[in-house]
């Protein structure tokens, strides 16, 4: 193996310029576009309100992002007419500054139920419809005491499917903002592979993960880092790492622009690889790709899972989740969440349609011994499956 070209990371980190700066966020157009299509598949199937909560729902439907806490603050979207945004009542102000699409601000006081506010604007709403549907994301602090007094006025369904009809499908702004994190984060991988040293921290290396992001003028989301035995677990292990020579080496990191999210994992040998690791990577890197070939237009999302699978089972792992194989799904979709519809797991019979993004990570764990997970993006075009990034060429050359 010809090892990396060392970099430190203090040399790396000097390097990078902020490129979250040039990238243009979702106008206000394609909001109202999106707001437009929720509300056409809200009258499809009768529903008469959607209320979004403080969650990537509301920022996709609406540009608001806000932080979750004790007190409702949201939005109410009508299935026809503008929306209504929920505020705390000091808080208006501020919430007057981050509308994009206008709509009425209705408040509550310290004291007053904001459960009834919410309830009665529903019911009084003049769109049509005899549902109420919530978003997934909103607390049970606050959907219990809505769906209370919503009483006899509507049913009650969770918003979920519907939500997942508009996000899951990623327009071409979109798929150029995912395109921007997912290079940017690559560099920072390959970052990482340059400057590790024998005795450093796995802490080290998520510290210069966050840095790097944040230098790019990205928001940092996480970073994983794993040495040795620790490969073989999913999420790690709870406890820091110090890196030796042979040790397989597991970094997954991302970030996001515009609230829109990379993810990537690579996994190679710190010297030169042994014989073993490099047969369990090769196996690896052939699920990957089995994943990648499946990913049709039209095919159920369950196969591009049973297609990374097959490839492990038909050389001795699992069967099904067992250990050592692959103990999760192949995939998960990816957007404002880094993990969203479309799930590339068994039982999800969606077909695969163009805008649709998902990852490829049909990880190989061999616990007590190492594990490989090669995890890229796949974006799927009008004529299939796009990768945003390139693959790993091999064990030695991770990075192309």
């Amino acid at each position: 193996m010809t090892a990396p070209a060392y970099k430190s990371f203090e040399q790396s980190l000097s390097e990078f310029d902020n490129i979250a700066a040039s990238i243009p966020p979702i106008s206000a157009e394609e909001l109202n576009g999106r707001i437009a299509k929720l509300q056409g598949l809200m009258q499809d199937q009768g529903v008469k309100a959607v209320y979004l909560d403080t969650s990537t729902s509301l920022t996709y439907f609406t540009a608001i992002t806000l932080g979750a806490s004790e007190r409702l603050h949201g939005a109410i979207i009508p299935s026809s007419g503008a929306p209504i945004y929920i505020s705390p009542a000091f808080e208006e102000p501020k919430t007057e500054t981050l509308i994009t699409i206008p709509g009425e601000i209705a408040v509550w006081e310290e004291h007053e139920d904001p459960a009834v506010l919410v309830a009665d604007l529903i019911c009084g709403l003049v769109a049509k419809g005899d549902t109420l549907a919530f978003d997934p994301a909103t607390p049970f602090v606050f959907s219990s005491p809505i769906t209370a007094h919503v009483g006899a006025c509507l049913k009650v369904v969770g918003a979920k499917d519907l939500i997942a009809q508009c996000r899951q499908i990623k327009s071409k702004t979109e798929i150029a903002i995912i395109q921007a994190a997912m290079t940017a984060s690559l560099g920072v991988h390959k970052a990482v592979w340059q400057g590790l040293y024998e005795g450093v921290s796995t802490t080290e290396v998520t510290d210069f993960i966050a840095a790097a992001h944040q230098k790019l003028g990205m928001r940092h989301i996480f970073a994983a880092a794993q040495f040795g035995e620790a490969t073989a677990y999913p999420h790690g292990v709870p406890y820091p790492q110090t890196l030796k020579t042979g040790d397989m080496v597991l970094i997954d990191l991302g970030a996001h622009i515009h609230r829109y999210c990379s993810d990537i994992t690579r996994t190679y040998v710190f010297g030169e690889p042994t014989d073993r690791q490099r047969d369990v990577w090769t196996l690896e890197q052939k699920a990957h790709r089995a994943a990648f070939d499946a990913a049709k237009l039209g095919t159920p999302c369950e196969e591009v899972d049973f297609a990374a699978r097959k490839v492990l089972t038909d050389a001795g792992y699992g069967p099904d989740y067992k250990v050592p194989g692959l103990p999760h799904r192949t995939g998960h979709g990816l957007g404002m969440d880094m993990h969203e519809d479309p799930y590339i797991v068994r039982g999800n019979k969606t077909p695969l349609e163009p805008g649709m993004v998902f990852s490829d990570e049909p990880m190989l764990a061999i616990y007590g011994e190492c594990g490989v997970r090669l995890e890229d993006i796949i974006y799927m075009s009008e004529t299939g499956p796009v990768f945003f990034t390139e693959p790993a060429h091999s064990i030695d050359k991770p990075f192309g």
